[in-house]
């Protein structure tokens, strides 16, 4: 996953570009602009911090900024690999990542008042440990700050790097999320420079070092995938001991970006949902308008349960 530290342009509501087909009634997103999301825009500002919110175009950020959550991300703005489905910008990061990143992550928890954090960040495969080093310090800061704020990552796949693994680990994350993003078949083609066999070892890793700690992971929908991939790839998630699963249709960001093949209807999320849990997953979030932090605290709640 990805994203940005620097000043972009204010967010806008997400208006994804036409696909092949209508967009459908049950892909409407209601954008929210009151009080609290002011107040978070004003503080990410004003902290020269930015959000996966924006830079993903996530069409759940009023919703979300609303009710006083967002999904920090740290490791700068620029992002090593180009994956069809991101908008995240891509290309040569001008240096390393800033030190002070994880003291203005956790300035913004506290004058937030958040109880549950989400932090990701770009590919950095031009640093050693992938940047694994400043999500530790982080998840460290965010609890020194605000000790009663639960802290979840979304971490990239280090490039198969076991001991940075460990590092975000040993700073102990209340989740630790790492998205698959879609099925083998289509990984070259949407999730450029990463290995679908890699990262379901990383999740497997993940669940043997720390037992107690509840493992994620996400997939994208709509982008030619068949409903027996899916589930195949489902069952193969769910043997790594995996716990949340969460399932959305892809939005194509923008022209440029892979185009959406088909919108899966509610009704066929549901039905991944049921079989999700039947499959042993302790939670499945799933719906057109699902992503990787959206419900995250109820996630995690229903994960421990």
């Amino acid at each position: 996953m990805a994203s940005p530290f620097n000043i972009l342009p204010s967010a806008q509501p997400f208006v994804p570009p036409p696909a092949a087909h209508p967009r459908p009634s049950w892909l409407r997103v209601r954008f929210f602009g009151g009080p609290n999301y002011q107040d978070l825009k004003r503080i990410m500002r004003g902290l020269d911090l930015h959000t996966v919110c924006e830079s993903a175009r996530c069409p759940n950020m009023g919703e979300c900024w609303e009710h006083r959550t967002a999904t920090f991300m740290i490791l700068g703005d620029i992002c090593t690999r180009a994956c069809g489905f991101c908008a995240v910008p891509s290309g040569k990061p001008a240096g390393p990542p800033a030190e002070d990143e994880p003291e203005r992550v956790a300035e913004a928890v506290e004058r937030m008042g958040l109880r549950y954090a989400v932090v990701t960040s770009v590919n950095r495969d031009d640093q050693p440990d992938g940047g694994a080093a400043i999500f530790a310090v982080t998840i460290s800061e965010i609890r020194r700050r605000v000790p009663d704020c639960r802290v979840e990552v979304l971490i990239p796949d280090f490039r198969g790097d076991w001991p940075a693994l460990e590092s975000v680990i040993a700073a102990r994350p209340d989740v630790l999320n790492h998205n698959m993003e879609t099925v083998p078949r289509l990984y070259r083609r949407v999730r450029k420079g990463a290995v679908y066999e890699r990262s379901l070892e990383l999740l497997r890793r993940a669940r043997e070092m720390a037992p107690e700690m509840p493992t994620k992971t996400g997939m994208m929908l709509g982008l030619g995938e068949t409903r027996d991939e899916i589930l195949s790839a489902m069952k193969e998630i769910a043997a790594q001991g995996t716990h949340i699963l969460t399932l959305g249709q892809y939005l194509q960001p923008t022209p440029e970006h892979l185009p959406i093949e088909r919108y899966v209807h509610p009704d066929e999320f549901a039905e991944y949902k049921h079989l999700g849990e039947q499959m042993g997953f302790k939670h499945v979030e799933a719906g057109p308008l699902v992503r990787s932090s959206y419900h995250a605290f109820e996630q995690e709640e229903a994960a421990r349960n």
